[in-house]
């Protein structure tokens, strides 16, 4: 495993559509293997391929349950609206208020290619909607509500107990 380059929002390259996994391979498990080690130390909860450089709807998730290796995903299911605090490692010291469903359901397929379901609500269905909508070139920054600063930030996620 290694830890890749986070690619930043001056980089074209996160604006461009990612492509289909069609190979489940070594390639493609490396590749997994160093975004979750690189999502890790960044620290973030959320890495797409597009933002290491790899044009491939892959992303993986943790938002301290369990990992999720999420690939070709898509929400087939939304359900009412929550509006949230994120940010991106790819737009490093940004936050905003981001309107998202509560509720998702995502299609995807696992490491193997196994077809999988999840269900998801409050911050794990925030993060799955941030990483696929990596998938299609859309960052966070595009559906900002509210920028705010930082202290602000901490000052809330201290309140909400994350």
């Amino acid at each position: 495993m290694a830890i890749r380059n986070i690619r930043t929002e001056e980089d074209n390259i996160l604006r461009k559509k990612s492509r289909e996994v069609t190979k489940f391979d070594k390639r493609l498990y490396q590749l997994i293997d160093d975004m979750k080690e690189t999502m890790y130390a960044a620290p973030g909860v959320g890495l797409a391929g597009v933002q290491v450089g790899a044009l491939k709807k892959v992303a993986v998730i943790d938002i301290g349950d369990n990992l999720i290796e999420v690939i070709n995903g898509k929400v087939i299911k939304k359900e009412g609206t929550q509006v949230e605090v994120e940010g991106c490692l790819s737009i490093p010291d940004v936050y905003g208020k981001v309107e998202r469903p509560e509720k998702v359901t995502v299609s995807y397929l696992d490491r193997d290619g196994i077809h999988k379901e999840i269900s998801a609500e409050g911050l794990l269905a925030v993060a799955l909607c941030h990483e696929i909508d990596h998938f299609d070139g859309i960052l966070f920054r595009d559906k900002v509500i509210e920028y705010i600063d930082l202290e602000n930030v901490e000052e809330e996620q201290e309140n909400q107990q994350l």
